[in-house]
């Protein structure tokens, strides 16, 4: 079966991009908090995309534990952004949930690449 992991990760970049763009509507903060939320959730899918292309397990371990942690700080700007009554929560618990699921997936596969590494 095939990984769906870049798929995936494009998608929450997507709503991530979306997001980002009502943040950017407002003054103040926000646009501070779009700019990073942005940054950290695009570059997952990135790393992902980069590590597709891996010459080597050791290279592949790299590019998916870097988009590991983009997705735990992705998560941190969510929570913030959240907790803040920027937005109401109800609108970002879904990203926030499918961010708690790439850190997951992204952990067991880094995890399962280093076991299998010499």
């Amino acid at each position: 079966m095939k990984s769906d992991i870049p798929e995936r990760t494009f998608a929450f970049a997507l709503r991530a991009v979306k997001l980002c763009q009502k943040l950017d509507e407002s003054p103040g903060v926000s646009r501070t908090l779009a700019r990073q939320l942005l940054r950290s959730a695009t570059s997952i899918g990135a790393n992902v995309e980069e590590g597709q292309a891996s010459q080597s397990d050791a290279d592949f371990v790299s590019k998916y534990s870097i988009a590991c942690k983009e997705a735990r700080e992705s998560l941190y700007w969510l929570r913030l952004v959240s907790a803040s009554d920027i937005l109401p929560e109800s609108k970002l618990l879904p990203m926030m949930k499918e961010c708690d699921e790439l850190i997951a997936i992204l952990t067991s596969i880094t995890k399962k690449m280093r076991v299998k590494r010499p």
